[in-house]
């Protein structure tokens, strides 16, 4: 059985969203690590980003779905979907 053309599609569109996500979050990550080396507090940072982050989801959504979407962040806190574990050595 083979695959219809749309959901062939489809895929390559998820594909291209995660890799558009990855660059996203290495450019972040790259602007993170600069700003803290000029000695910007990483709190600091982190409540910039997510003002900003907002301020953009609301432009592009609006403010009911930015806020849908930010009422279900406490779950997903709390089920480590952010959680990073680093290994120390």
């Amino acid at each position: 059985m083979s695959e219809r053309p749309e959901s062939v599609s489809h895929a390559a569109e998820a594909v291209a969203d995660a890799e558009q996500r990855r660059a996203a979050l290495n450019y972040l990550g790259e602007a993170w690590d600069e700003a803290t080396l000029d000695g910007l507090d990483p709190d600091c940072l982190a409540q910039a980003a997510i003002f900003l982050a907002f301020q953009e989801l609301v432009a592009v959504y609006g403010e009911q779905p930015a806020a849908s979407f930010a009422e279900g962040l406490a779950a997903r806190v709390r089920a480590g979907e952010y959680t990073v574990y680093r290994v120390q050595q």
